[in-house]
C-alpha cells in the first residue's frame, strides 16, 4: 500500500497538465507561526527571507513570491494549507514543515501534484523509506540520525544505562528508536508523553530517578524542551543524573533555559560556529538583520532550502516545467550549504556529519552553542534501503 503511494505520485507525471513558464518563482512555506512553538517557525521564516536577500530577491532573474501559511502545529490544518498552496496558489515549490505528523499528513497532496516539497526540518522514517518520492527532498536529516549520534556518544563515554523520555508522536518514536539503535548500554525504561499538550513532566522525572538509571535521554523541541529542562533542574535531578538530549536545547530555547542548559550536551548536524565561509556570512548577517536573535538549526535548514531551490531553477534557466532536470540538479546538492558539503542519498535525505554541541558563554557573557567534536562523519540514514528509488 505504501509503495503504491509512491507509484501514484510518479504516475502523476503522465496525468498532470503541462505547466506554463511563469514570470516569477512561487514558493509556499508551511510552518508554525502561532502558539508557543511559533518561535521556531519565525526563525525558519527569518532565515528563508535572509537567503532571498542574499539572492537579490530573485532566482535566475525571476522575482520570488513566498506565501507563508501557519499550520498551527496541527496535521489537519497543515494538510489544508498544503492543499491551498498547491491547488489555489499554484506554487512551484513548497517548503517548511517542523513537525513529522504535519508533514506526513501533507505529503500525498504534494506528491500527487508533482510539486517539489523540501522539508526544512521534519524527517519521519517513512519519508526516508517506503514513502520517499522523486519530488521530496530534505535539507535537514532523518529523525533517527541525530539521536543515533547521541547514542554513539553516550557509548563512547561509557554510560552503562539510560532512561528515555519523549513525546508520543511520529518524531518522538523515531528519536527514541534512534538512540536505542546505537546506545550499547541498558535502556532501563522509556516514557512517551501526550503531545503537544503535556508540559508537566514530574511523573516521568520521578520514574527516571527511581529507575536507577545512570543517565536520562530526552527529546523535547520548543516550549516542551524549556519546561522539561526547568523541571529537571528544579527537581534536583541535574545534580544526580546526567541528561543527554537531541533537539531540546537550541538558539530558540536557550534564552529561556538559561544556565539550566549548561552542562547538558546535545547533537546536531549544524552548529552556529561551523567554520565554513557560507555559515559565517549566514550567522553574521542574521544577527544584523534581526538584532538580539541568533539563528537556530531550524533556520539554517530553511536557509539551505532556499539555495537548493535556487540551484534547481538556475539549472533549467528558469523553465520550471523541466521537472526531471530540476530533480537531477537538486540530487547533486550543488550549492554552498551552511553545514559544509554534503551529498544526497537515493532517498533525498542528506548524507552528512553530526556534531556534539555544548552550551558556553561567549565573549559578551551570553549563552551560545559551541561545536565540541565530530561524532559521526558522512552518516546515512538507516531507512534508505527501503526507498524504491535507486
Amino acid at each position: 500500500m505504501k509503495k503504491a503511494f509512491w507509484l501514484a505520485g510518479a504516475m502523476g507525471l503522465a496525468l498532470a497538465q503541462p505547466a506554463m513558464a511563469a514570470d516569477s518563482v512561487k514558493i509556499g512555506f508551511v510552518s508554525t507561526f502561532s502558539g508557543p512553538t511559533a518561535v521556531i517557525g519565525n526563525d525558519m521564516r527569518n532565515s528563508f527571507e535572509l537567503a532571498l536577500d542574499h539572492l537579490g530577491r530573485k532566482i535566475d532573474g525571476k522575482p520570488v513570491e513566498v506565501i507563508y501559511e501557519d499550520d498551527q502545529q496541527k496535521p489537519d490544518v497543515g494538510k489544508q494549507k498544503t492543499e491551498k498552496l498547491i491547488q489555489s496558489d499554484k506554487v512551484d515549490f513548497i517548503v517548511g514543515y517542523i513537525w513529522s505528523n504535519v508533514l506526513l499528513a501533507s505529503l500525498k497532496t504534494a506528491v500527487d501534484s508533482k510539486t517539489f516539497l523540501i522539508s526544512a526540518n521534519a524527517g519521519p522514517s517513512q519519508l526516508a523509506g517506503e514513502l520517499c518520492s522523486p519530488y521530496v527532498f530534505s535539507t535537514s536529516w532523518q529523525n533517527d540520525q541525530t539521536p543515533q549520534a547521541m547514542g554513539t556518544y553516550m557509548t563512547q563515554k561509557g554510560v552503562k544505562s539510560a532512561f528515555l523520555i519523549g513525546p508520543n508522536y511520529a518524531a518522538g518514536k523515531d528519536m527514541l528508536a534512534g538512540v536505542k539503535s546505537t546506545f550499547k548500554g541498558q535502556v532501563v525504561g522509556e516514557e512517551y508523553t501526550v503531545w503537544p499538550s503535556q508540559l508537566d513532566f514530574s511523573a516521568e522525572l520521578t520514574k527516571a530517578r527511581n529507575s536507577g538509571a545512570e543517565s536520562i535521554f530526552v527529546f523535547y523541541p520548543g516550549a516542551a524542551g524549556v519546561q522539561f529542562l526547568n523541571q529537571y533542574t528544579q527537581a534536583g535531578i541535574k545534580q544526580q543524573i546526567p541528561l543527554y538530549t537531541a533537539f531540546t536545547i537550541d538558539e530558540t530555547t536557550l534564552p529561556l533555559q538559561k544556565d539550566n542548559a549548561i552542562g547538558v550536551p546535545g547533537t546536531q548536524q549544524w552548529v552556529n560556529d561551523l567554520p565554513n565561509e557560507e555559515n559565517k556570512k549566514f550567522v553574521a548577517d542574521y544577527r544584523k538583520k534581526y538584532p538580539g536573535l541568533r539563528p537556530s538549526f531550524y533556520g539554517a535548514q530553511a536557509y539551505d532550502a532556499a539555495n537548493l531551490i535556487n540551484s534547481a531553477v538556475i539549472a533549467v534557466k528558469g523553465d520550471l516545467t523541466k521537472k526531471d532536470a530540476m530533480k537531477a540538479e537538486m540530487e547533486k546538492a550543488n550549492f554552498k550549504s551552511v553545514r559544509g558539503p554534503f551529498k544526497y542519498g537515493n532517498n533525498h535525505i542528506p548524507i552528512q556529519n553530526f556534531y556534539l554541541q555544548d552550551v558556553v558563554k561567549d565573549a559578551d557573557g551570553q549563552l551560545s552553542l559551541k561545536t565540541v567534536a565530530t561524532i559521526v562523519k558522512d552518516d546515512q540514514d538507516r531507512f534508505h534501503d527501503k526507498c524504491p528509488m535507486k
